[in-house]
């Protein structure tokens, strides 16, 4: 095993930074230390949590971490934000949002730039997951910003998803949307002292009533929290413990954690499918080539793909 991995394992909090970096930018070490790692994992519990910029929810999860904190349960934080495809760099600070917890030893936050990309930051969490399960925390939580595709795979990789909406921000019509509505399992309404809370709370437990076809029980939680002036914030966790708990008990954690699975089996043999199909296709020294005969129309397209990708598979 190397030393990075032992230090991982130790809880090394510099260690487990570096390691991300390295699974990040997709550094020539990340699958071997990923390995190396991964009969150290399974063991923690992955929150997601997720909502449009301004709904509170650093706020909130500073709130949780304090309680979760005071129960000596340690947590690991990555918040997944925006950034430019340019500079790659993410715009949000991690130590600005829970400055409170920074010399915590027992909280690890760390900021991870989506770098313009859906398919990458997906992959990137996965493995930094893994690398912080390893690390012993008992919790890791996902916060992404936003409730577009590319938030929804990253929280997909968390064992229960909290949506948080706000009031007056449109929330209503985002929180209709089927994907936005399939992913949550605890619904947050923050701000809640703002007007047109209760209504908004009234219209999600509507959709919420009409998903579970007037079956009570699977109905999902909707709860309502002021995160600013810490109210709901320990009803929240108690809520969101025992929701796990009753996961557990039915089957569907198990088969949500399967699904997890297979979904990331796929995704990497897509992509050394990828990698495969451009080191000897050589891809990019051919692209302009073929886009040109494609162009002038001496090829069709999915003619012309199927020939090379026919060939490719002949050549021993």
């Amino acid at each position: 095993m190397s030393e990075l991995a032992e230090k991982i394992l130790k809880g090394d909090q510099r260690s487990i930074g570096r390691a991300i970096s390295i699974v990040e930018n997709d550094g020539r070490d990340r699958e071997q230390l990923i390995d190396e790692i991964f009969p150290h994992t399974n063991r923690a519990v992955v929150w997601g949590i997720t909502g449009a910029p301004g709904s509170g929810k650093s706020t909130l999860l500073d709130g949780l971490i304090a309680n979760l904190r005071a129960q000596n349960r340690t947590v690991a934080v990555v918040a997944v934000d925006p950034s430019s495809p340019f500079t790659g760099g993410a715009l949000l600070g991690d130590r600005l949002r829970m400055q409170r917890h920074a010399t915590d030893l027992g909280v690890f936050i760390r900021s991870m730039a989506s770098r313009g990309h859906l398919g990458g930051i997906a992959s990137a969490t996965a493995d930094t997951i893994k690398i912080l399960d390893a690390a012993g925390y008992d919790l890791i939580v996902i916060e992404t910003i936003g409730v577009g595709q590319a938030e929804i795979e990253v929280v997909e990789l968390a064992d229960i998803v909290m949506l948080v909406l706000v009031p007056g921000a449109g929330d209503e019509i985002q929180a209709m949307k089927a994907g936005v509505m399939e992913i949550g399992d605890i619904f947050i309404i923050n701000k809640k002292d703002l007007d047109g809370a209760l209504k908004l709370k009234a219209e999600v437990e509507y959709v919420l009533h009409l998903k579970s076809n007037s079956n009570e029980s699977a109905i999902n939680p909707v709860l309502l929290t002021s995160a600013t002036h810490n109210e709901g914030i320990s009803e929240t966790l108690h809520t969101i413990d025992d929701y796990l708990a009753r996961m557990q008990a039915d089957g569907r954690l198990a088969i949500r954690r399967q699904q997890r699975i297979e979904n990331e089996v796929r995704k990497i043999v897509n992509t050394k499918i990828h990698q495969m199909a451009e080191k000897h296709l050589q891809i990019d020294q051919k692209i302009t080539q073929w886009a040109q005969q494609i162009g002038k129309q001496k090829q069709a397209p999915y003619a012309l793909i199927n020939s090379q990708i026919n060939q490719l598979l002949k050549d021993p």
